[in-house]
């Protein structure tokens, strides 16, 4: 007989996506024991909202996280297993009914913990990106989890209360989870990683709080559990593969600004032509929406590359890059509307975008330093080729592309993050202050 299962979901001023996620839960082809949705303070109609569809309403009387939040719910929970879902996320049919079944077949399993799919809710370029990279990670890590994850994680209630729930501490969405998996696994209990239990993501992120979110939420907290418990699993985000990526994107920036002072426009203008061709997908996408700040971020570009090659005399790189432009937005006006039509243009769109990123790299000097630059940069991009063809098999080549920019600046902010936790954790073992020791309970 599978275990009963009760769902716990923290929300704060989120009443439409939680709507969306007691729907889907409602459709499920196993109902769980009991919904539990814990308000934390929030001030629009979510407890309302939960009401109506029939979940048990807690409240936190006031804000103070989702830590506090989730084990509120855990403690009033009935069910053998607690499933932890965001109020941003969707359940598949069959979620509820996976969840069950892991522990069912598996009377050790302490936790396991579930996978983003494939078809976010948002379409816009950023959020895409952000879900399929979270959900690439999943796809392709470890069966044997290191941690745990509480977008959609579920965990035997009594294994939850003996290690104390998550600490609460965290008082913004952070890596509370992540902690409290930590724990479990210092403590040998038994995590798993499913990438069959799947969720649908509703979170539209923006390039601003995507980057706060991974260096202040995730990184950088990420990096200081990791030193405190001394030890960095080659797993999710912690593969061996993602440090030697951040290495590289570190000896890539200090190279590149070598070579700016050194040669100037005849290192920018190739730079910055490249990066405006990788980008292309994400410009078409942003002006499409009208969106302000792409579309100001696209002009910046665009005037920087123009102007330094007229400053310098780099005269063929201008129509180089504008007809680019040009045949992107013309492909997309006018080949949209028919796929063989699309599938034709793209041939010749991305051969031209090739002839160009490589005429424009025609103009660096012909020196070891940039050659060391352009080997980085392909070596990046080899080491990192799995999610890149993984992008371009659900969203095109151009969309892949676009990734890369986006994707090393995601390692810059990793290793910058846990660069600051190294020098904090070692300004704290200088000063004598006693670091704090790991709670394993349970």
């Amino acid at each position: 007989m599978p275990p009963s299962v009760s769902v716990v979901i923290p929300v704060y001023n989120d009443h439409d996506h939680l709507r969306q996620c007691l729907e889907s839960l409602r459709a499920s082809e196993l109902q769980p024991t009991e919904c539990i949705v814990v308000d934390d303070g929030s001030t629009d109609d979510s407890a309302r909202i939960a009401a109506r569809y029939g979940a048990i309403v807690l409240s936190t009387d006031g804000r103070f996280g989702p830590a506090r939040a989730r084990n509120l719910g855990a403690q009033s929970a009935c069910g053998d297993v607690l499933l932890f879902l965001d109020a941003d996320v969707c359940v598949h049919a069959d979620t509820v009914s996976k969840v069950a079944t892991e522990f069912l077949h598996d009377p050790k399993l302490d936790a396991v913990m579930g996978s983003y799919d494939r078809s976010p809710a948002s379409r816009d370029y950023i959020s895409q990106f952000r879900n399929l990279m979270h959900c690439f990670v999943h796809q392709n890590s470890n069966r044997e989890a290191t941690t745990f994850w509480a977008g959609c994680g579920a965990m035997r209630r009594q294994v939850f209360l003996d290690f104390g729930g998550f600490d609460e501490k965290y008082r913004t969405p952070s890596i509370e989870d992540i902690e409290l998996g930590y724990r479990m696994a210092h403590a040998g209990r038994k995590l798993a990683l499913n990438g069959d239990i799947q969720v649908k993501h509703l979170k539209r992120w923006i390039f601003r709080s995507m980057m706060k979110t991974d260096f202040f939420y995730r990184a950088l907290p990420w990096s200081e559990l990791s030193l405190r418990f001394g030890r960095l699993p080659n797993d999710l985000n912690l593969r061996i593969s993602q440090r030697i990526s951040v290495a590289l994107v570190f000896l890539l920036i200090a190279l590149g600004a070598d070579l700016a002072i050194r040669w100037h426009a005849l290192f920018l203008v190739p730079l910055f032509a490249t990066l405006f061709l990788l980008l292309s997908d994400y410009w078409v996408e942003g002006s499409v929406n009208r969106s302000r700040p792409v579309i100001a971020l696209m002009v910046i570009n665009l005037s920087v590359i123009v102007g330094l090659s007229y400053w310098y005399h780099m005269y063929p790189v201008i129509p180089a890059v504008l007809v680019a432009w040009l045949g992107l937005f013309a492909r997309h006006r006018y080949a949209c509307s028919s796929k063989v039509w699309w599938k034709r243009t793209a041939i010749l769109v991305g051969g031209y975008f090739v002839l160009a990123t490589v005429f424009v790299w025609i103009y660096l000097p012909f020196h070891p330093r940039e050659y060391l630059f352009v080997l980085l940069l392909v070596t990046l991009v080899a080491l990192n080729k799995q999610f890149y063809m993984f992008l371009a098999a659900g969203r095109g080549k151009l969309f892949a592309v676009a990734a890369i920019p986006f994707h090393l600046l995601y390692f810059a902010s990793s290793g910058l993050a846990f660069t600051v936790a190294v020098i904090r954790h070692g300004i704290g073992r200088l000063l004598g202050v006693p670091a704090e020791v790991p709670k394993v309970s349970g």
